[in-house]
């Protein structure tokens, strides 16, 4: 069975840095498009940045220049490197896979991790 798990939420101050991860786990034979998305106090759940098998990214205009997301395929891990962080990104952040196939003649599926909690506050 398939598992996202995510990491590296916390509280930080305005202007800190914070570093999520996301490992995949079970049988994967490869993962088309990883990323992130996150989901603030009622409000619907955005799209914060993207990365292709090939290193193709898309980021959420809010977060361009501050947040930088990386993937590594051999680990089914993705990342995102959050500096600069403001109150307005506090959010559940979610792990994304789109596309995951668990062998080669199987149909890409998405998956979602449970969240991690990202405070940005003083």
């Amino acid at each position: 069975q398939v598992q996202l798990v995510e990491s590296g939420g916390g509280l930080v101050q305005p202007g800190g840095s914070l570093r999520l991860s996301c490992a995949a786990s079970g049988r994967i034979f490869s993962i088309n498009t990883m990323g992130w998305y996150r989901q603030a106090p009622g409000k619907q759940r955005e799209l914060v940045a993207v990365i292709t098998s090939g290193g193709s990214t898309n980021y959420a205009d809010s977060v361009k220049g501050r947040f930088t997301i990386s993937r590594d395929n051999a680990k089914n891990t993705v990342y995102l490197q959050m500096n600069s962080l403001k109150p307005e990104d506090t959010a559940v952040y979610y792990c994304n896979a789109q596309g995951l196939r668990v062998t080669i003649r199987s149909s890409g599926m998405d998956y979602w991790g449970k969240g991690t909690l990202v405070t940005v506050s003083s």
